[in-house]
C-alpha cells in the first residue's frame, strides 16, 4: 500500500458516486483517504460500459438532473472532463388510440391545452408551487437534518440550532405552501394531482415521477413526496430540467474520481470489503476479500445501510436498536433495467419519423390506473404483464455511444417484484420479462423489436449482485416518510455518524436520499472532517 496504515485517516467502502464525492472533499481537506471498490471500475451504479460490440451505455443510472451544482463547482467536474447537455424535449407520452403528449421545448402549456384548457391554465401555478417548495428542500439537501438523540444538553445544542435554522426556512414559506409541503409528504401522487388537473394523460405525465424507483401504486400515501424529490434537480441552471452526460453516466463518476485523485485520494478497484473491523467498540478498519487488513482512523460506508449493518459488521457490534431498524428497513424499487443496441431509431405510430420527441423521456403508461394495475399485478404475479416503461435514447444527443447510424436505448421498467413469489428465481424469468418489455415498446413503435441487435438485462437480483442495490433498490431504501430526513437511516444517525464510533455513512440511504446527487457524500465529508480535526 502506498499509504501506510499509521498515516491513513479514512477508509471509504464503495466507490460509487457519493463515495467519490466524499473522498474528494476529504482529500481536499488534507486527509489521507483510500477508496475501496469491489468492481473493476469505480462509479457504482453510475457507470458506462460496452454491452454489445461497438455499443456503450449507462449501465444502471441513466439520466442527469439531481446532481448538485455545488458539487459540480467545488470539485471542478467540468474541468475534469464532464459535459452535460439538456434534452431537447422533456417527456413524450404515446397514448392508445393515436394521441400523444409531448412536453418541454417551450411547448408544454400548448401541448397540455390540447387535452384540457383548464389544466393548461393551472400549469403555471402548479409549477410555481412545487418550485417554491423544492427551493427550500433543495437548500436543506446540503446539510445534515436535525439529529434526534438521547444525549445531554451539550450534545443536543447543535441539533437545536439546526432545528431552529430549519424552522426559519420553513417559516419563510407562506401558510399555503407550508400546508402543501405537509401534504406532499403524506398524500398519494394521485390525490395531489387530482387537486390540480383533470386530464388523465397530464396526471400520468406528472404522476410517473411519483413511482420512479418506487415500488408502489400512485394511489399509495407518500408517493407525492417521491414526485417532489424528482423535481429537485437542474441542468445548466434550469431547475427541474433533465440532461445527458456526454459519454454516459460513467463520465460523471470518472470526473469525480479524477477530482478525488488530483486532491490526493487513493482509489483501489477489485478491492471488495468482507468486513468492517471493530475493536473495543470502535470501527478501526476493514478486511478485504483478498485477505488484506487495512486500518484507519475512520471508516465511511457508501453502501445501503442494511448491507452495512447486516452483512459487513459483526452482529455483536451492532446495537440492538440498529439491528431492529435494519430488519425493518424497506428496500425494493420494483425496477427492471435494460440497455439495447438498435439498428435504427424507433418509429412511433402516433408521431412517425425522427424528431426531438426521441430525445425525451418516452413514457409508456397512459394513466394512473395503468400504473396502479402494474403494481398490483407485480405483487401477485411477480411482474406487471402490462408494464410501465420509460425509454431514453441517449445516442440522439451523444453519437459517441453507438456506431454511425445506429443507436442505444435505456429502458427503465416497472413494476417487478424485488423477490418473485412462490420461491421462483429471477435467473429463470429474466429473458421472459425482457421480451415482454421490448414487446411493450413494439406495440407503440412497430418494428422496434426487429431493430434490437443486442441487449443487456438487469433484474432486481442482478442489480443487487452487480451493484449492491439490495432488492434492486436504486435509492438504498424507500423514500417513505418513516425513512426520510431525521429518520434516514434512523433516528440518532441522521448526521452521517454510524451506530458505533469511527463509523460513518455517506450513501443514498442517508439524507437527502437517492439519485445521482452527490449530496450525501458532500454532507458526510463535512462531518468527518469536523470530527477528525
Amino acid at each position: 500500500m502506498s499509504i501506510n496504515d499509521a498515516n491513513r485517516d479514512v477508509l471509504l467502502v464503495g466507490g460509487g458516486h457519493n463515495g467519490l464525492v466524499c473522498a474528494a472533499y476529504l482529500a481536499r481537506a488534507g486527509l489521507k483517504v483510500t477508496v475501496l471498490e469491489r468492481r473493476g471500475v469505480v462509479g457504482g451504479a453510475a457507470v458506462t460500459e460496452e454491452f454489445h460490440p461497438g455499443f456503450r451505455n449507462s449501465v444502471a443510472a441513466y439520466t442527469v438532473s439531481l446532481l448538485q451544482p455545488k458539487v459540480i463547482a467545488d470539485l471542478d467536474l467540468h474541468g475534469h472532463g464532464l459535459r452535460i447537455v439538456r434534452r431537447r424535449r422533456d417527456n413524450f407520452l404515446p397514448l392508445p388510440g393515436g394521441g400523444y403528449l409531448l412536453t418541454g421545448g417551450g411547448r408544454t402549456a400548448a401541448e397540455v391545452a390540447r387535452f384540457s384548457a383548464r389544466d393548461a391554465a393551472a400549469l403555471p401555478a402548479y409549477e410555481a408551487r412545487l418550485g417554491a417548495i423544492a427551493d427550500v428542500l433543495r437548500a436543506l439537501a446540503l446539510q445534515p437534518p436535525p439529529n434526534v438523540t438521547d444525549g445531554g444538553w451539550w450534545n443536543a445544542l447543535p441539533e437545536l440550532l439546526r432545528t431552529a435554522r430549519l424552522g426559519r426556512r420553513l417559516h419563510a414559506l407562506d401558510q399555503t405552501l407550508r400546508q402543501d409541503l405537509l401534504d406532499l409528504f403524506t398524500l398519494s401522487a394521485a390525490e395531489y394531482l387530482d387537486r390540480w388537473f383533470e386530464s388523465a394523460p397530464v396526471k400520468a405525465l406528472f404522476g410517473f415521477d411519483g413511482i420512479v424507483g418506487n415500488y408502489a401504486s400512485p394511489y399509495a400515501p407518500g408517493t407525492a413526496y417521491v414526485l417532489l424529490h424528482h423535481v429537485f434537480g437542474e441542468v445548466d441552471g434550469v431547475k427541474g430540467a433533465w440532461g445527458h452526460a456526454i459519454g454516459g453516466m460513467g463520465a460523471i463518476t470518472q470526473a469525480m474520481a479524477r477530482a478525488a485523485q488530483s486532491a490526493g485520494a487513493q482509489i483501489l478497484t477489485g478491492a471488495g470489503v468482507e468486513q468492517v473491523l471493530v475493536e473495543h467498540g470502535r470501527a478501526v478498519g476493514v478486511a478485504t476479500a483478498d485477505g488484506r487488513i487495512l486500518r484507519a482512523r475512520a471508516v465511511v460506508a457508501n453502501t445501503n445501510p442494511k448491507l452495512l449493518y447486516q452483512r459487513l459488521l459483526p452482529q455483536a457490534a451492532v446495537p440492538p436498536a440498529t439491528r431492529e431498524r435494519m430488519a425493518n428497513w424497506r428496500c425494493g424499487s420494483g425496477t427492471f433495467r435494460m440497455n439495447l443496441a438498435l439498428a435504427q431509431l424507433p418509429d412511433f405510430s402516433v408521431l412517425p419519423g425522427p424528431g426531438d420527441h426521441l430525445t425525451a423521456g418516452i413514457i409508456i403508461a397512459p394513466d394512473l390506473d395503468y400504473m396502479d394495475r402494474a403494481w398490483r399485478d407485480a405483487r401477485t404475479h411477480g411482474w406487471s404483464r402490462e408494464p410501465i416503461v420509460e425509454m431514453l435514447i441517449p445516442s440522439t444527443l451523444d453519437d459517441s455511444l453507438a456506431p454511425p447510424g445506429m443507436h442505444v436505448a435505456s429502458l427503465f421498467c416497472q413494476h417487478v417484484a424485488p423477490e418473485l413469489p412462490d420461491g421462483r428465481s429471477w435467473d429463470d424469468h429474466r429473458d421472459e420479462v425482457a421480451d415482454l418489455m421490448i414487446a411493450t415498446v413494439d406495440r407503440h413503435a412497430p418494428g422496434f423489436a426487429d431493430a434490437v441487435l443486442g441487449r443487456q438485462v438487469l433484474s432486481p437480483l442482478d442489480l443487487e449482485r452487480e451493484f449492491g442495490l439490495l432488492g434492486g433498490d436504486i435509492f438504498h431504501g424507500a423514500l417513505s416518510l418513516n425513512q426520510l430526513f431525521s429518520a434516514r437511516p434512523m433516528l440518532g444517525q441522521a448526521d452521517y455518524r454510524g451506530a458505533i464510533p469511527g463509523l460513518y455513512l455517506c450513501g443514498s440511504g442517508t439524507h437527502p436520499g437517492g439519485g445521482v446527487t452527490g449530496a450525501p457524500g458532500h454532507n458526510a465529508a463535512q462531518v468527518v472532517i469536523g470530527d477528525l480535526r
